[in-house]
């Protein structure tokens, strides 16, 4: 199993580099070198179009009319196909507040569904998004099922599944700091999310294992006042935390243009992470109403303008986002460069992920996870293991 790329713009780390070649052999990268080699088996040419990692997804709910809340490995390959073909390698099946039971057929679904046949975005793990989150700033969650994260309940979520790698919890709630500390005990991802704190309690999570903030802005807390003083929420602590990532939804709806350029300008470019939190809908034309959540327990919520609304339009519904429009997003629209867009959206969540030694970067030994698209991302080509997954 052996083909270079040619004539193909490389997204490095920190730069675009032309006039190298990238040799792949049994699935990984061997090599980026000057010209074609010799006995270079498949050829494909780039034509002039970037070439990138493929694209990694901390937090997506579903897409092309599939939730992974619908607990089938119908709608997980549905949806996981549909992101394939928008540049998503890898991605982490993301759950909703619910009830235990629904969760065990998603873990049942989600075991089922690393089985699946070619092609198929790596599955990392799943995501847990609740239910272990604040009642003020729920959001589209369903309010009547929030838990308080009691030691006994988390560890009978966590021991129903082997695949939870990620889980998104308002820190602040009686019990957090202890589910972090057991999260931390099982090397699973702990992130602060649709969360009411203030910055001594996130500083306390920080010290019980908290590494990460869920969809920056969208359901927590920011700078309050009671009677003359002023406390900062969960948004000023990300700024000023050094050793939190942070987690964005670049669709340009959900945080406007100018602000994704706030948190550029105040954060670490290393430190942000690009995720598309899309639902359902993705994929899908205006005016379609479709349910958030899984079709048997989920709730209505109409596409419309770029993103997804609850009916009243009071509030987001979710996203329809993908991965190709979080890159071209952050780089037309929030001013950083080309390479610094894509690595928010491979080098960046693989960090976070403990990936970044096998996946994210073009270099020697890495895997041959690839995008290949225009100047304004329009995915042409994507590999998986050195392999063309999707031809458009």
């Amino acid at each position: 199993m052996r083909a270079v790329i040619t004539n193909g713009i490389l997204v490095l780390e920190d730069r675009l580099q032309s006039g190298l070649s990238l040799v792949l052999e049994n699935g990984k990268i061997a090599a980026l070198q000057e010209g074609a080699p010799s006995q270079a088996g498949q050829v494909i040419d780039a034509g002039g179009r970037y070439v990138s990692p493929g694209f990694v997804d901390l937090h997506v709910h579903g897409g092309g009319g599939y939730d992974f809340m619908d607990g089938t490995v119908q709608a997980m390959v549905g949806a996981a196909r549909f992101h394939l073909s928008h540049g998503t390698t890898l991605l982490q099946p993301t759950t909703m507040t619910c009830t235990d039971e629904e969760l065990r057929q998603v873990f049942s679904a989600f075991v089922q569904t690393k089985r699946a046949g070619w092609p198929m975005p790596h599955l990392h793990g799943l995501h847990l998004e609740g239910p272990w989150l604040s009642p003020v700033q729920a959001g589209a969650q369903d309010p009547s099922l929030l838990r308080l994260p009691t030691l006994d309940h988390v560890r009978q979520v966590l021991n129903d599944s082997s695949d939870i790698t990620h889980v998104s919890a308002a820190c602040e709630l009686p019990g957090a700091l202890e589910l972090g500390d057991e999260l931390a005990r099982r090397g699973i991802l702990a992130a602060i999310g649709h969360s009411d704190a203030e910055y001594n309690q996130v500083c306390a999570a920080m010290e019980h294992g908290y590494t990460h903030i869920t969809h920056l802005y969208s359901g927590m807390s920011s700078l309050r006042r009671r009677e003359a003083r002023r406390y900062l929420g969960v948004v000023e602590s990300s700024y000023l935390l050094d050793g939190l990532t942070v987690e964005i939804i670049a669709d340009g709806v959900h945080l406007p243009p100018e602000l994704l350029r706030l948190i550029v300008k105040c954060k670490d470019p290393g430190s942000i992470i690009l995720v598309t939190d899309a639902t359902r809908g993705a994929g899908l034309p205006d005016g379609s109403v479709v349910k958030l959540g899984s079709l048997s327990a989920g709730q209505d919520v109409v596409v419309r303008d770029g993103a997804a609304y609850v009916i009243d339009g009071s509030c987001f519904g979710g996203s329809v986002c993908t991965t190709d429009r979080c890159v071209r997003t952050m780089w037309k629209m929030a001013g950083v460069t080309l390479p610094q867009a894509v690595a928010m959206m491979t080098l960046n969540p693989c960090r976070v992920l403990g990936l970044d030694g096998c996946k994210g970067r073009l270099a020697p030994g890495f895997d041959g996870d690839l995008c290949i698209f225009d100047e304004n991302v329009n995915i042409s080509m994507v590999l998986l293991d050195g392999r063309i997954a999707v031809k458009i």
